[in-house]
């Protein structure tokens, strides 16, 4: 008995301790702990406030981005479109000058071909002209000639 005895009096002399650790732990709590939890309560607070805007910013550049890709290929749709309506005209012109040379060479050669006959025609009237004349003279110069030796022909 004398055992319990000295136990209730160790207890009772550690009550005080107790409360005391106890008030201690209650004003740590309070004055130390609380306020910590709270900051980083309000941290991770902003933490995910600005991830979240992190997110939202990312999501808004990366449509931005796919807005001005758009616009990009766009405007090379474009700038292929006319540069394929400037390469149309420029055939379309080539082809109309070439059609033009081609038609002017061919009106060319008609009236060579025209000239050409009408010289040809000129110089087959005149050549009919001259023919019975040099015909004439041919026959002359033969007739007119001596009469070979009667060996033949001069060698």
């Amino acid at each position: 008995m004398e055992i319990l005895h000295q136990l209730g009096e160790l207890f009772l002399q550690a009550v005080p301790t107790v409360i005391i650790v106890f008030l201690f732990y209650f004003f740590v709590r309070w004055s130390f702990f609380t306020p910590i939890l709270k900051a980083m309560d309000e941290r991770k607070a902003r933490i995910e406030g600005a991830q979240a805007e992190a997110a939202k910013a990312r999501e808004e550049a990366k449509r931005e981005l796919e807005n001005y890709n758009q616009a990009i290929r766009t405007a090379r749709g474009g700038i292929y479109t006319e540069q394929e309506a400037a390469r149309q005209a420029v055939l379309d012109e080539r082809h109309r000058l070439l059609k033009a040379m081609r038609a002017r060479a061919q009106e060319d050669v008609a009236n060579a071909k025209k000239k050409i006959a009408a010289e040809s025609q000129a110089a087959l009237a005149e050549l009919e002209l001259t023919v019975p004349t040099i015909a004439a003279e041919i026959a002359h110069m033969i007739l007119e000639r001596p009469a070979p030796p009667a060996g033949g022909w001069p060698r």
